[in-house]
């Protein structure tokens, strides 16, 4: 490279005005000539982020017209700056043989509105490069964002700030569902209590003496709370289904904020709504039919809200996608607790469900408090950046440069709209991405179609064989079953940000996928009650808590394994769509899983 320079200096040093080229090590290639005392173009760069190009006066100008100012070089078209760092073994020899530069200690630092191209800045990695301005350069005919968004310069997740906010998210999708789910003991005892106050209020309404002793609900006036768990979960999962699907077709069409944010704000207000009514009375009917709309409301958002933050998190390393498991794990877990908090506490059922649902209003607070930080870190827009520019154009881009064209795209960056205001992944065929998704997505299905079928619809209904009339009768159900369930889904959710085994490509995933099957007749055959046609074969409870946290453990760790290999299966541009059409599979298994239930307990 250097000799290459050699020669063009020399023939070019003989007249006044003339330049010569200067290389230096780590760059991949040479810099034009510019003779005739032509003005170097800004614009030309290297391949080497944030390089300028790099000019010296010959001889004879250096040593006549030297400015009294250090660090500078007077040539035909004005003052030229040489940072100290710049100098290097590979000057170019020839023309001036090297005499067209001052030693090393009397460059003086660049102006700061003209710096030097690998000039020292507090901002600058190891390798003595400075970093790329946040959210790369937005000024018209410049190439830093093709050539930083090459280099293996990437900057870091610093404090782990990305991963915190997508752990956060994550638990903000499922809170609000496993609030509701927790508090089914809230609702059909609210029911069974309106019915009954219904009921005094006809006989003082006929002036009949009511009876002394407490009115108890027939079955037809139990009718409400009987089908309650089968109605939510209806309820739950068939909007959650529609609009993950919807959610894969149209997401390209609806801005990310939108939907994301959107969904946040309404999951908001919808539980905010719960909490106030859990302050006022209301008959059987009406709250059955009010809490039924605010489920397929809650799940409906969530389902745009969790395609949409799968989708976000395929933009990004694979790691990514583990702390919005791991997120929703918790969501699980944190639900668990407080139930047994509330137990603890004896408080009643009411107040305990207010503060469940005013719990949940403040988390999904601070989950829309932490997506509206995410663009504000560079980590996220250097991905977010990535994903506008694919990598075949971003290598296109180096070509051009490497050869001393500008980029097309640069020239008339000005005259066209923003990246923002076109949708990246348009024109991306589905089925395309679909066949190549086809096992990690089938494999999310079954996982959770398995999971679904016997949680909670048969493990709560399985009963203690060692309590008798002990206290622990009352903490069996919400520490062996919805306890044990969410902190092994949790761990083995978080597992995969450490470990990740099998690889994406491997035959032992969906070998492991269908061995879960396994589980169903474990769990069967556990101390269900009430039963018809199996007989109890695991009757103590420790056999009943071994198979849950091993059941658990594996839905977790094998769900979070399919997210993440999902969208790295496809182009980075595809990343996106990949991620919410695995959303749409994991609904669909949750679906599945629903209608699986009714014959996983009509069997028992």
């Amino acid at each position: 490279m250097a000799e290459g320079g050699t020669e063009k200096g020399a023939s070019a040093g003989k007249g006044k005005g003339a330049v010569e080229k200067v290389a230096w090590e780590g760059v991949g290639g040479v810099l034009p000539d510019y003779l005739g005392g032509s003005p170097p173009r800004s614009e030309q760069r290297v391949g080497c982020r944030d390089s300028r190009s790099f000019w010296t006066p010959s001889a004879e100008e250096t040593r006549d017209d030297t400015p009294s100012a250090p660090g500078a070089r007077l040539t035909g078209q004005g003052l030229v700056w040489h940072g100290p760092e710049v100098l290097s073994s590979e000057i170019t020899r020839g023309g001036a043989h090297g005499q067209g530069l001052l030693p090393e200690p009397e460059l003086g630092p660049p102006p700061r509105d003209c710096p030097g191209p690998l000039r020292s800045d507090p901002s600058a990695g190891k390798s003595g490069h400075p970093q790329a301005p946040e959210g790369g350069s937005t000024q018209p005919g410049k190439t830093e964002n093709a050539i930083t968004m090459t280099t293996s310069h990437q900057p870091q997740d610093r404090y782990k700030a990305v991963w915190l906010i997508f752990f956060v998210l994550g638990l903000g999708t499922l809170l609000p569902w496993n609030f509701f789910m927790t508090a089914t003991r809230y609702f059909t005892n609210r029911l069974d209590e309106s019915q009954n106050m219904s009921l005094v209020t006809a006989e003082l309404s006929k002036d009949i003496q009511p009876s002394a002793t407490p009115t108890v609900p027939s079955p037809a006036r139990n009718s409400l709370s009987a089908v309650f768990n089968n109605v939510m979960t209806l309820c739950a999962m068939l909007p959650l289904l529609f609009f993950t699907c919807l959610n894969s077709f149209l997401h390209q069409r609806i801005p990310q904020s939108v939907r994301i944010l959107g969904t946040l704000v309404a999951i908001l207000v919808v539980f905010f709504i719960t909490a106030v009514l859990v302050k006022v009375q209301m008959d059987a009917v009406p709250f059955f039919v009010l809490t039924m709309i605010k489920i397929v409301l809650i799940n409906s958002f969530g389902a745009i809200l969790q395609g949409s933050l799968f989708g976000l998190a395929g933009l990004l390393p694979t790691s990514y996608t583990a702390p919005i498991m791991s997120g929703q794990g918790l969501a699980g877990f944190f639900a668990s607790v407080a139930m047994i908090c509330a137990i603890a506490s004896g408080s009643e059922l009411s107040e305990s469900a207010f503060g469940y649902f005013i719990t949940a209003c403040v988390v999904i607070v601070l989950a829309i408090v932490c997506y509206l930080a995410l663009p504000r870190l560079e980590f996220y827009r250097y991905y977010q950046q990535f994903k506008l520019e694919g990598p075949g154009e971003q290598e296109t881009k180096l070509d051009l440069i490497s050869k001393g064209e500008e980029p097309v795209a640069n020239k008339e960056e000005s005259r066209v709209p923003a990246p923002s205001s076109q949708p990246a992944n348009q024109g991306h065929s589905i089925r395309s991405i679909l066949r190549s998704i086809l096992v990690p997505a089938l494999s999310v299905c079954f996982i959770f179609m398995v999971t679904i079928g016997v949680f909670p619809a048969v493990t709560a209904e399985v009963q203690s064989s060692i309590a008798g009339t002990s206290a622990w009768g009352d903490y069996f159900i919400p520490v062996s079953c919805f306890l044990t369930f969410n902190v092994f889904d949790w761990l083995g959710r978080s597992l995969t940000a450490v470990f990740t085994w099998p690889g994406k490509d491997s035959h032992w995933l969906p070998s492991l996928v269908l061995a879960r099957m396994l589980f169903v007749p474990l769990l069967l055959l556990c101390n269900v009650q009430p039963r018809r046609y199996l007989t109890v074969v695991f009757e103590h409870d420790a056999w009943f808590i071994i198979f849950m946290a091993a059941f658990a453990f594996s839905n977790g760790y094998l769900a979070s394994l399919c997210m993440c290999f999902g969208p790295k299966k496809v182009k980075p541009a595809e990343a996106e769509t990949a991620g919410a059409i695995m959303a749409f599979f994991l609904s669909l298994g949750l679906a599945l899983g629903a209608v699986f239930s009714f014959l996983c307990r009509s069997i028992v």
